[in-house]
């Protein structure tokens, strides 16, 4: 579970990172699932977008997404996710 501080800081990271994952009509299914996961462990901290053809919530997107990776959310802005995954070898340090 992430502190107040960490997700702060995280956003901080996150506000210029470009988009890698897009979900749109097919919603969140098993191919989804494996991107965001290999992603997630290549790049520790990724951005998703929902597209308008997405027919899901925008929280019930993230708490999916980062429920079947094992992921936390650290933000949820509009129509853009923010996910964090500890990589075996950390490349984000975290505050306390």
């Amino acid at each position: 579970m992430l502190s107040g501080k960490q997700k702060r800081f995280l956003r901080g990271l996150g506000h210029d990172l470009k988009p890698v994952i897009l979900v749109g009509k097919g919603e969140v299914n098993t191919p989804l699932v494996h991107e965001t996961t290999s992603a997630l462990e290549s790049h520790e901290l990724i951005k998703i977008k929902l597209l308008e053809s997405c027919p899901m919530d925008r929280y019930e997107v993230a708490d999916a997404l980062a429920g079947a990776c094992g992921a936390e959310v650290a933000q949820v802005l509009g129509r853009t996710l923010l996910l964090y995954r500890k990589g075996k070898e950390p490349k984000i340090e975290l505050p306390a």
